[in-house]
């Protein structure tokens, strides 16, 4: 039982992946056959019953492959030894080496890791590698490396929200207001003639933009008045006239409104030009970064947990998920909204795991960094401070039971009341 708390309280201070050297062991074939076999499997699975959810997980995977690369290519690329890349965890299905790396999968393919040696002063290394160590770098190469996952899902978001924007359009007003259905029965844009489709351009002389612009237009008109509408119709402009009605419900209230008739709708993907589409992206990810800060205290509130568990209806806007709630809805964008809708929300999600995984916290990425702020605030130009991470493994996992908390909760309200 001790070794088993040294070995994991060791993983969890000591930077992510697996605290063991290569052991070198063989991994049976049945193994290796068994294990990649139900993971095609579940994935297939998922491509028969929902081909979005498919792509969903899929891109979630492929983002998960990048958080590492960010990890791998900045140490090395800054003299640190990393001597493993896996994708998932738990038991080894294959592996293979190349030079001093050892590369392989995993049969829970819910993450991935890199171990770079000499994460701190509990993870000890041969004295040959010390200069190797990530403990030996400089403090901006160690913050480059810790945070390179993070950046990288930065970049992710970016580039998915640039190429949807550039293709696709981004989701924002027409500058048109669409009649979305046939006008209410007995209403004043019946009996004027307006039909699904039409185009709302002027109303009573004022011009309507967006639907906020429409429905104002109507509110400030009283039930009995005469307006002249504008309509643009299949590219043929029409001038209709209508005597408005009184809004349904409101008929013997003092505060009888005026009723036209119509839903109006002014938001739609538009087309955006590249460098429009890059200053636009860049602005929805800093935007989407600063909901996503949010929404983590947000999430991890014991009170909003509470009541979202004991709620018959959780609010999908502050209730914990997981990858199954987020699988679920990004089948249901895809349904309605194809690819722009799956890249967009997978450029969502990766901001927000960016985001959490900066967590000033072990075992997070920020949590390392923040040791990384705090050696350099300690240490002076004659001598450099190396922070006791023993002190903080109980810290650490204390916030791996709140996140297995969180998991349980999300997953059974994943189930229970599924997103989408």
């Amino acid at each position: 039982m001790s070794s088993f708390y040294t070995r994991v309280r060791e993983d969890l201070v000591g930077g992510g992946g697996d605290p063991t050297r290569d052991s070198g062991d063989k991994v049976p074939m049945s193994t290796t056959i068994g294990g990649v076999g139900i993971i095609v499997a579940l994935l297939a699975w998922l491509a028969y019953n929902n081909i979005w959810t498919f792509v969903f997980v899929v891109g979630l995977i492929v983002s998960v492959f990048l958080h590492e690369i960010g990890h791998f290519v900045t140490a090395r690329r800054t003299g640190m030894k990393v001597t493993q890349f896996y994708m998932g965890f738990g038991p080894k299905l294959f592996a293979w080496r190349r030079g001093e790396v050892e590369y392989g999968l995993r049969a829970f393919p819910i993450g991935a890791f890199v171990r770079i040696i000499g994460m701190n002063n509990m993870d000890d290394t041969d004295a040959a590698d010390e200069d190797r160590t990530y403990r030996s770098k400089s403090f901006p190469r160690r913050l480059l490396v810790i945070t390179a996952g993070s950046l990288m899902h930065a970049v992710i978001a970016l580039v998915l929200f640039v190429g949807v924007y550039a293709v696709s359009g981004r989701y924002g007003e027409t500058g048109r207001v669409t009649v979305m259905e046939q006008p209410y029965a007995g209403s004043a844009a019946e009996a004027a003639g307006v039909r699904e489709g039409d185009v709302i351009v002027v109303f009573d002389g004022k011009n309507v933009p967006t639907s906020a612009d429409f429905v104002d237009a109507v509110r400030a008109k009283q039930p009995g008045d005469q307006v002249e509408v504008v309509i643009d119709r299949n590219g043929e402009t029409l001038v209709l006239n209508a005597t408005l009605t009184v809004f349904p419900g409101s008929e013997e209230t003092p505060e009888a409104r005026a009723f036209f008739g119509v839903a109006g709708w002014s938001r739609d993907y538009v087309q955006l030009g590249v460098l429009e589409s890059v200053g636009r992206a860049a602005q929805d990810v800093v935007g989407t970064a600063r909901d996503s800060i949010t929404g983590v205290f947000t999430v991890l509130n014991p009170i909003n947990l509470a009541d979202n568990l004991t709620s018959e209806q959780a609010n999908p806007l502050t209730r914990p998920s997981t990858v199954v709630g987020a699988s679920q809805l990004g089948g249901e964008v895809g349904r309605d909204e194809g690819w722009k809708g799956v890249l967009l929300l997978l450029g969502a999600v990766n901001v927000f795991v960016g985001v959490f995984n900066m967590m000033p916290l072990l075992p997070f990425d920020g949590g390392h960094a923040a040791v990384a702020v705090y050696e350099r605030l300690r240490s002076t130009r004659t001598r450099r401070y190396h922070a006791d991470v023993r002190k903080l493994a109980p810290v650490a996992t204390a916030v791996v039971v709140l996140l297995v908390m969180l998991l349980v909760a999300g997953l059974y309200l994943d189930i229970t009341q599924p997103l989408g």
